[in-house]
C-alpha cells in the first residue's frame, strides 16, 4: 500500500490521519507530544521520532501545523522532512500558513526535486475524523492528478484554484470573512443585551435571517448562553490568521479597514484568552468598560 508520512496531530490533523489508517494505507506519524499519537499507534499507526523518520521512503508527506514558523521547522530544520525525501515525493502543505511562506516554500522544495502542493482545508474536527474536509489546492493541473490518491481519504471535496499558492490565497479570504464576522457578531449581540431585547428571540432570527452564515448559526447561540465547551478553533489561530490574510491583502488593494478592524478585534481576543474558543469574542465586547 501507499506510505503516507503525516506530521501534526492536532484538533485537525488527529483526525486526517486516522482517515490514511481507515483507507489502508501505511501510515508513519510525527508530533511534538506523542501522546498524541497513542490512539492512531494502536490502530497501526508507526511512530517517527522526527519528521525526517517519518518522511524515509514515504510516498507523500502530509503537514497539518500551526504557523509559518512550525511549518518550516517540519520541513526544513536539520532533522525535517525535507532532509531524506526522495525526489518526485509529493509534499501536501494542509497548514493554514502565509502567502509568502507558501511560495517560498514551493520554491525550496522544487529545487530539491519534491512536488510541493499547498492544500489548506476547511471543515471542523469531526469533518477532519469522517474525511469530509473542503480542500483548497494550488498546485500544477498534473501534480493534483498524481495527488488525488492521497487527498480523497481526507476530503469529499477538492476546490482547485490554480498554481501553487491559490489555494493558500481563499484559505487566508476565508478565515479572514470569518473573523469579520464573529467580531461584529459579538458586537451585534452585546448591543441587543443592552438594549434589553428577549435574547433566545434574538438568536432564532439571527440564526434564521438574512444574516445566518454558519458563523453566525453556530456562534450565536453559544455567545448568548456564554456556552463555549467543544471548543475546536482559538482565538490565537483565528488571529495568526487573519494577520496573514491582511499582510497580503495590503500587496494587493490600497486600503482594507473592515479586514483591519477584525485584526484589532482579535489583537485583544488573543490577550485575553489565546487558547479559548474564539467565541468569547462576546467577553470581552461585553465587558463594563
Amino acid at each position: 500500500m501507499p506510505r503516507v508520512a503525516f506530521i501534526g496531530l492536532g484538533r485537525m490533523g488527529h483526525g486526517m490521519a486516522g482517515r490514511y489508517l481507515d483507507a489502508g494505507f501505511t501510515v508513519a506519524v510525527w508530533n511534538r507530544s506523542k501522546a498524541k499519537a497513542a490512539d492512531l499507534i494502536a490502530r497501526g499507526a508507526l511512530w517517527a521520532t522526527s519528521p525526517e523518520d517519518a518522511a524515509i521512503d514515504a510516498d507523500a508527506v502530509v503537514t497539518m501545523v500551526a504557523d509559518d514558523e512550525a511549518s518550516r521547522a517540519v520541513w526544513l530544520t536539520r532533522d525535517g522532512a525535507a532532509a531524506n525525501m526522495k525526489a518526485g515525493t509529493l509534499a501536501i502543505e494542509c497548514s493554514t500558513v502565509s502567502y509568502q511562506h507558501t511560495v517560498e516554500m514551493a520554491r525550496e522544495l522544487q529545487s530539491r526535486g519534491l512536488v510541493y502542493i499547498d492544500c489548506p482545508v476547511t471543515g471542523l474536527p469531526e469533518a477532519a475524523a469522517a474525511g469530509k474536509l473542503t480542500l483548497l489546492v494550488g498546485a500544477d493541473p498534473a501534480d493534483l492528478d498524481r495527488a488525488r490518491p492521497f487527498l480523497a481519504p481526507i476530503g469529499s471535496t477538492i476546490r482547485h484554484f490554480g498554481a501553487v499558492g491559490t489555494g493558500t490565497v481563499f484559505k487566508l479570504i476565508n478565515n479572514l470573512i470569518g473573523a469579520v464576522q464573529i467580531a461584529s457578531l459579538a458586537e451585534g449581540v452585546a448591543i441587543a443585551e443592552q438594549a434589553g431585547l428577549d435574547m433566545q428571540l434574538v438568536a432564532e432570527a439571527l440564526a434564521t435571517g438574512a444574516v445566518a452564515s454558519p458563523q453566525v448559526i453556530r456562534h450565536s447561540k453559544r455567545m448568548i448562553d456564554r456556552n463555549f465547551s467543544g471548543a475546536s478553533f482559538t482565538a490565537a489561530l483565528r488571529h495568526k490568521d487573519a494577520d496573514y490574510a491582511v499582510r497580503l491583502a495590503e500587496t494587493l488593494l490600497p486600503g482594507v479597514p473592515v479586514s483591519r478592524a477584525a485584526l484589532a478585534a482579535y489583537d485583544k481576543a488573543k490577550a485575553h484568552a489565546p487558547d479559548a474558543d474564539e467565541g468569547q469574542m462576546i467577553e470581552i465586547v461585553s465587558r463594563p468598560k
